[in-house]
């Protein structure tokens, strides 16, 4: 029996080195990314991620990779930008060694998100 039911995407937020990972390379963050433009899933994330991507690329060890696409670090965080839904973080208490990652798990928490994809 098919089901008339309306179908839920599916609400991620990727860890800031998972959406480089999809910006720059091909493989499992790229198809993330390509899930997101067909609708099969929605991204979400926050200024501060947003932010920290944007300091994540201008590392030197990407400026060959972003060059080779002809693009630019404010390029691809523009791209990256019209993929996703902005949303402002819960606040919450530091949980994570990493307070990196809270910022991770509190855009999470104010997406409603069913999962968080981290390379790590």
């Amino acid at each position: 029996m098919i089901s008339d039911a309306p179908r839920l995407t599916p609400r991620l937020v990727l860890d800031t080195n998972v959406v480089v990972a999809g910006l720059l390379w091909n493989g499992p963050p790229r198809q993330l990314l390509d899930l997101t433009i067909g609708g099969a899933v929605a991204l979400y994330s926050t200024g501060f991620l947003l932010d920290e991507l944007a300091h994540t690329l201008a590392y030197s060890k990407f400026a060959a990779r972003i060059q080779n696409f002809g693009a630019t670090r404010e390029a691809l965080v523009a791209e990256y930008t019209a993929l996703i839904t902005r949303v402002s973080p819960v606040t919450m208490p530091r949980i994570s060694r990493d307070p990196d990652d809270d910022h991770v798990i509190a855009c999470a928490l104010a997406a409603h998100a069913a999962m968080i994809v981290s390379g790590r």
